[in-house]
């Protein structure tokens, strides 16, 4: 009866959700608490069910759940609270993927560092991509591999037992007491993995963690399409790959970027970052035998690259990340230099990740400097010629502007650029993400697509539909926005001329840096360098939440970069470096414009912030 009451409320919740849910990759922003990011949705849903209100209006006051699409959102959340419920578990023992094989990576990796045995049973088959040799020898991951006839006969492990079996309909599984981890995969929709025995909870938060940094949750199309198989007992159809869409998002890509090479399109920006990575990695084991591998990140960089940089070579004995200062006092071209002469006499293997224009200072470095210095060749200790670098540029602000066709600037070296698909790509309509190669670099590109495919990370057919119908319009939208930002940081110098403003000078933006997005130092008082950094702590706060008190259909407190309207205001040290280490957080007002905003309102109510201090 209960079981039937449930499912019962699910379909009304289908009925009546908001269209937020389905279409926009953050929900009501306006009343986002990023400290309860995991809870207060879930929380407040399971008030509305015990009260038996499915309302619409009811459901469109829930808060956003989790903090972005990557981690989790209102569907994939009410998916997670569904088959919990119906297995008597807490919500959180439930996590859904948009990947079959993620879920089993993100258990190994946990056991790895934990030094604890696995063993991954199947009856039937397992995900198509899985590759044991492969995830043994490039990830480091250590199990056994078996496969039964039956479930009733698995015994006592002394370790972990991951048992995949594939479901062609969203249902409930006979929990034995055995089986620590079910990965149910769910055809096309991704996966779905269960978390069996209390002694099994400390790994929720760890697996939570590579969902966020390696892969996405299911998509809320196709968590909506679970939902429905759940509640209707009905079986998911067999999809069919989407080559049209497929080909012409690849055929934009090239000619937005002014490459030839075939791009990489990812379910997310970090699942194509993790796909360079780990097939680097690889490129290095077979090429560069025996040699250290160094991933050179800033201290200061996106969070979600730091963290992922970090959480590879915590796996990986020859694998080490290596700081790059680029933003402030810091140059990144001597920086390249002096961390790529130390490499060299190393005798590793560089691998340079780097964001230009750079996060959150919106610095340019010198490019004809910057492409001397991933020339210049260099020697080891022992007079050989050193392993030359791979440039890998998170172009995300900037993916209008062309680095790597024949005649640009990086066309000379081995150089690679990726870009978050929810940002400019897609209007933040679907975070999918992408990675071009110059030809240089064309020999690379083989290795990243086998690790995209390994880790189930690519596009979904949704995600390359979005692209084809958002792309076209991206560099228009990219301009129209940048002519916003331009105004609005000019009227900002103009009204408060002491605030320290970190934006591109007019000379780059003719050459075609036209970002969207600057960082304010505001100005600040006291008589210790402690009480004027608390002060300006404290007026970043009382501008971002003026902005999104009288402006609420327009400013949003969130990382977003790119969508098709509004305007993002965000802390960085607090959102987008929240794993950064604190010594190198950014403790300024960023800001991210669209191209479609009341400009004049926003004048308006910076004015009435500035008359306030």
């Amino acid at each position: 009866m209960k079981t039937s009451h449930m499912l019962n409320y699910i379909k009304e919740v289908i009925k009546n959700m908001p269209t937020d849910w389905l279409n926009l990759t953050t929900h009501r922003l306006d009343i986002y608490n990023e400290a309860l990011a995991k809870s207060q949705f879930l929380n407040q849903f399971e008030t509305l069910y015990n009260a038996n209100n499915s309302a619409a209006s009811a459901l469109e006051e829930l808060p956003t759940a989790y903090d972005y699409i990557r981690l989790g959102h209102p569907l994939s959340s009410v998916l997670e609270w569904s088959i919990a419920n119906l297995h008597q578990l807490k919500p959180e023992n439930v996590i859904s993927f948009s990947s079959q094989t993620v879920p089993v990576l993100a258990i190994l990796r946990k056991n790895l560092l934990e030094n604890k045995n696995t063993q991954i049973l199947y009856i039937d088959k397992l995900p198509k991509a899985f590759d044991a040799k492969l995830i043994k020898r490039v990830y480091g991951y250590n199990f056994n591999l078996k496969k039964i006839e039956e479930e009733t006969a698995i015994s006592d492990f002394n370790g972990s037992t991951v048992f995949i079996t594939e479901q062609n309909e969203v249902s409930t599984t006979e929990l034995n007491s055995n089986i620590d981890f079910y990965v149910n995969l769910c055809g096309h929709l991704g996966s779905i993995l269960i978390v069996n025995g209390e002694e099994n909870e400390e790994y929720i938060s760890d697996i939570q963690h590579v969902r966020r940094r390696e892969t996405i949750a299911m998509t809320p199309a196709n968590s909506l399409t679970a939902l429905k198989s759940l509640t209707e007992q009905s079986v998911i159809d067999v999809q069919k790959n989407d080559t049209g869409n497929k080909t012409t998002v690849q055929n934009l890509l090239k000619d937005i970027t002014n490459t030839t090479t075939k791009p990489l399109i990812a379910s997310s920006g970090l699942s194509i970052q993790y796909a360079i990575m780990m097939g680097l990695v690889h490129n290095a084991l077979e090429n560069h035998k025996g040699k250290a591998i160094k991933f050179i990140v800033p201290p200061n960089c996106y969070g979600g690259t730091n963290d992922q940089a970090r959480r590879v070579a915590a796996c990986l004995d020859n694998v080490e990340v290596v700081d790059l200062p680029v933003d402030g006092d810091n140059d990144m071209v001597k920086s390249i230099n002096t961390v790529l002469t130390k490499i060299a006499q190393d005798d590793a293997v560089p691998y340079i990740i780097a964001e230009i224009p750079t996060n959150p200072r919106v610095e340019v470095p010198n490019l004809e400097k910057l492409k001397a210095a991933l020339s210049a060749e260099r020697k080891t200790a022992n007079g050989d010629t050193a392993i030359d670098p791979v440039f890998i540029l998170d172009q995300t602000f900037c993916p209008n502007v062309h680095f790597l066709g024949e005649g640009d600037i990086l066309s000379t070296v081995r150089a690679i650029s990726y870009a978050s698909g929810s940002k400019f790509p897609s209007g933040g309509k679907c975070t999918a993400g992408y990675v071009v190669a110059n030809k240089k670099a064309e020999g690379l590109m083989e290795k990243l697509e086998l690790h995209l495919q390994l880790c189930d990370n690519e596009a979904t057919n949704l995600q390359l539909q979005i692209l084809a119908e958002q792309l076209p319009s991206m560099n228009q939208r990219i301009e129209d926005a940048y002519k916003n930002t331009r105004e609005f940081v000019n009227f900002i110098e103009e009204t408060l001329p002491n605030a320290k403003i970190n934006f591109v000078s007019e000379e780059l933006a003719e050459q075609g840096f036209t970002p969207s997005v600057f960082s304010l130092d505001l100005p600040t008082k006291g008589n210790t360098a402690e009480e004027k950094e608390a002060y300006k702590r404290k007026l970043n706060h009382k501008l971002i939440n003026l902005m999104i008190t009288e402006i609420p259909n327009e400013s949003k407190y969130c990382v977003s970069y790119g969508q098709l309207k509004g305007c993002y205001w965000t802390i960085p040290a607090t959102s987008t470096q929240g794993t950064t280490k604190e010594g190198d957080k950014d403790y300024i007002a960023r800001v991210s414009l669209s191209p479609d905003l009341d400009l004049e309102k926003h004048k308006e109510v910076f004015l009435e912030f500035v008359e306030e201090i």
